[in-house]
């Protein structure tokens, strides 16, 4: 197990690049999900320094809080509502540049200005979701997809 995280400049690609081995490192050998999940959210925090970044699992037909970096969230959120529910509902990841501008928007951080959400997905059902927020507007892209989606396949659950 890694236990020094190096924290790379470049694009966001190079940076990508660096970090994926890293968490892989971090969960090799680590059958705990609740620890390689919050190993994983402060990875994340440290190399991009998003304003938020965690996980979201589904629990009785709600997504209920889980390990996250940063500030205090929601605690649970219904199917369909906000960008979380709905990539939950949709069974996608969502992309939004301007929370302000998706219907329905959830704010639990009055600092959130764009989002990314993507869907943990095992045995073609949703389990959770992995949701990372941005101070700055359209913070987010295909590059943050690919890679988040890669991280996401590499957990156990």
């Amino acid at each position: 197990m890694a236990e020094d995280l190096l924290i790379t400049k470049g694009t966001k690609q190079e940076q990508y690049e660096s970090l994926l081995p890293q968490i892989k490192a971090l969960l090799e050998g680590e059958p705990d999900l609740i620890a390689n999940l919050a190993n994983i959210t402060g990875a994340l925090k440290e190399q991009f320094n998003w304003l938020w970044v965690g996980f979201y699992l589904v629990k009785n037909d709600e997504l209920v809080l889980g390990p996250f970096q940063g500030p205090v969230a929601c605690t649970r959120i219904k199917k369909g509502k906000g960008v979380c529910g709905t990539s939950w509902a949709k069974a996608q990841t969502l992309i939004v540049p301007d929370v302000e501008k998706f219907p329905g928007h959830i704010a639990c951080s009055s600092l959130s200005r764009s989002e990314i959400v993507v869907p943990i997905i095992r045995n073609n059902k949703v389990i959770g979701v992995l949701d990372v927020d941005s101070i700055e507007q359209d913070q987010f892209d295909n590059i943050d997809q690919d890679y988040l989606e890669q991280i996401i396949e590499l957990i156990n659950f």
